[in-house]
C-alpha cells in the first residue's frame, strides 16, 4: 500500500461503502422498534480470524451494528471493520498475514517479542487513525498491569490502544500509554460485553473463542503452555460477561492452534457458520419488516442467555 494510487482507490471504495450504508434507510417502524445492537469480539490470537466470518454474516443479513468492542485480536479486527474495511477485505488480509508481520524478537526482560511493527501494519491497514473518525463507535480494552484495572479506550489515537490490547503477557512487551503500562485486554475483559453496555447497547452479541488451544498430543512449546493457561482462566472468569450477553456465539475452532494464521479460510468459515446458527435469535429482535431470510442452522455451539 505504498503506492499513492492504491490509497486513492481504497479511499474511494471506502467512501462508496459508507455512502451505501448511510443511504440504506430504515422504516419508521424499524427505527423506533429495533434495539441498539453491540458486538463484542473476544481474544484468541490467530483463532480470532473467526470474527471476520461473524462480521460477514452481519453484513450479508443486513443486521445493523451500533457499537463494537474488541479485546486483543478482536480489537484489531473491530478497528479495521469500524474504519471501513469490509469483511471481504479483512479476509484477504487474513490470508496473507503472518506472525512476523506485526512482531519482532527482542531481548527485553518484559517479553520475548515487541509488537511495535503492529503500529506500521495498523496505520497501513486502517482507513482512519482516530476513534472519532470511525463509522461505528468502538471500545478497545486493555489491562493496567500495575493496578490490574481495565483500560477502555473510546477516543483519541487508535493504534497504540490496539497494540496494548494485543500485548499478550510473556509473549509481547507491555505498551505504555500516558502513565499507564498496559497488557492484553483479556485479563480485564476476555469478551468485552461490559463496555458495550456502558456505550448504550441494548442487545449484546458476544463472540467467545473457547479454551481448546492445546491439541490431544499436548503443548508444543512455552507459548502453548502460556496460551492454554490464559485460555483456561478466561473460561473460569466468564460468568460476568455471559450474564449480560444476550447471545453467546462460540465458533468451532478447537482444532486450530493459537498461531495458525495459515488456516485463515477455515477460521473465517467457522465464524460464519457459528453466526448463521445464531440468526434465528437475532431475528426476534426485529419487527416483521426485517428483510433477512431464514438460513439453515449449522452444528455449532450457540448459547442464548436467558432474558
Amino acid at each position: 500500500m505504498k503506492n499513492p494510487l492504491n490509497k486513492i482507490v481504497r479511499s474511494v471504495q471506502a467512501f462508496g461503502r459508507e455512502l451505501k450504508r448511510q443511504t440504506r434507510t430504515e422504516s419508521p417502524v424499524e427505527q423506533s422498534v429495533r434495539p441498539k445492537i453491540g458486538l463484542a469480539l473476544g481474544g484468541g490470537f490467530a483463532r480470532g480470524l473467526a470474527h471476520i466470518g461473524v462480521l460477514k454474516v452481519f453484513e450479508e443479513e443486513h443486521i445493523p451494528i451500533d457499537f463494537l468492542a474488541g479485546t486483543s485480536v478482536g480489537s484489531m479486527i473491530g478497528a479495521g471493520y469500524a474504519s471501513g474495511v469490509s469483511p471481504a477485505e479483512l479476509a484477504e488480509i487474513a490470508v496473507k498475514i503472518r506472525f512476523k508481520d506485526f512482531s519482532r524478537w527482542t531481548f527485553s526482560r518484559f517479553g520475548l517479542f515487541s509488537n511495535d511493527k503492529m503500529a506500521a501494519f495498523l496505520r497501513d491497514s486502517l482507513r482512519c487513525k482516530t476513534f472519532e473518525e470511525l463509522r461505528i463507535p468502538l471500545a478497545v480494552t486493555a489491562t493496567d498491569i500495575i493496578t490490574g484495572e481495565p483500560a477502555v479506550f473510546t477516543t483519541g489515537d487508535l493504534v497504540d490502544p490496539v497494540r496494548a490490547s494485543c500485548a499478550y503477557p510473556g509473549m509481547f512487551q507491555p505498551v505504555k500509554i500516558g502513565e499507564r503500562v498496559l497488557v492484553d485486554g483479556l485479563l480485564a475483559y476476555s469478551v468485552p460485553a461490559v463496555p458495550l453496555r456502558a456505550m448504550g447497547a441494548e442487545r449484546v452479541v458476544a463472540v467467545h473463542l473457547a479454551a481448546n488451544w492445546v491439541k490431544p498430543r499436548g503443548p508444543r512449546h512455552v507459548f502453548d503452555v502460556i496460551g492454554q493457561c490464559f485460555s483456561i482462566a478466561q473460561d473460569k472468569m466468564g460468568a460476568s460477561w455471559r450474564s449480560i450477553s444476550d447471545v453467546v456465539v462460540e465458533p468451532d475452532i478447537g482444532e486450530f492452534s493459537y498461531d495458525d494464521f495459515a488456516s485463515a479460510h477455515q477460521l473465517v468459515a467457522a465464524g460464519e457458520a457459528a453466526m448463521r446458527a445464531a440468526l434465528p435469535k437475532l431475528r426476534e429482535w426485529f419487527p416483521a419488516t426485517t428483510n433477512t431470510q431464514p438460513v439453515a442452522g449449522n452444528v455449532v455451539k450457540v448459547e442464548v442467555a436467558a432474558k
